[in-house]
């Protein structure tokens, strides 16, 4: 295990860190890895999940997080630090679930969060890693993405040409029961100094509560907060 700091709960923690490092690792394996009962190596995964020090792939298996990256630079992630004054008060001017979504190789990568205090909710966990095929976020990223993000996204068949068109055309995009049954979200692109699009931040809800129209009624907030967000870059 190699050095121990006398607290148990953290040397295994740190354990569970180590076994990802490299290839993503599964359940199973990181009980082999680790030597730790599946309960405990589940609960820990879990635990540094919710902090952002490990993600889930498309697999299931758990790989570092963003926030990993994030602690390594030696710096706050500016995103992140915008993101932490924006994304309350949006949440609270809509009274939904909200997330920013960068892409991370072919999938998106959700890298902050801000929940409602109560009612029914669209929880996305810190550091969960989406399709790029589904979802109002996707159709942003895609939307002024290269081609080696458009090609697999189109490929795909549910997001057109069409679709990424129009969505640059009104700045915003939305989705109904894309990525899951009854969710709908609707998205903003935020943009860095330079004008290219680094990240998507999205509000979304229950179809019930929230319309299968979500952009009429949510965009014009939505486009606040990215404006916001990108003037805070």
């Amino acid at each position: 295990m190699g050095q121990s700091s006398g607290i148990g709960v953290l040397d295994k923690a740190v354990q569970v860190l180590h076994a990802t490092m490299g290839t993503p690792i599964g359940l199973a394996d990181l009980c082999t890895v680790t030597g730790l009962p599946r309960a405990t190596a589940h609960r820990l995964a879990v635990g540094l999940e919710v902090h952002g020090l490990l993600a889930r792939d498309e697999h299931g298996r758990w790989r570092p997080g963003p926030m990993l990256a994030v602690m390594a630079a030696g710096a706050p992630d500016p995103l992140l630090a915008a993101s932490a004054d924006v994304l309350p008060r949006l949440r609270d001017r809509t009274g939904e679930s909200v997330q920013i979504y960068r892409i991370d190789g072919s999938n998106r990568i959700c890298i902050a969060v801000s929940e409602p205090a109560a009612g029914l909710r669209d929880t996305v966990p810190l550091g969960a890693r989406l399709p790029m095929t589904a979802g109002s976020a996707a159709k942003v990223l895609a939307a002024w993405g290269d081609a080696t993000v458009q090609r697999p996204v189109l490929a795909d068949g549910l997001i057109t040409e069409r679709m990424l068109a129009e969505v640059r055309r009104r700045g915003w995009a939305q989705s109904v029961a894309e990525r899951e049954p009854g969710v709908a979200s609707v998205s903003a692109p935020i943009k860095d100094k330079d004008g290219a699009v680094i990240a998507a931040v999205s509000v979304s809800g229950p179809i019930d509560r929230i319309g299968r129209r979500p952009g009429v009624r949510w965009a014009g907030d939505l486009l606040q907060a990215s404006e916001a967000l990108t003037a805070r870059l």
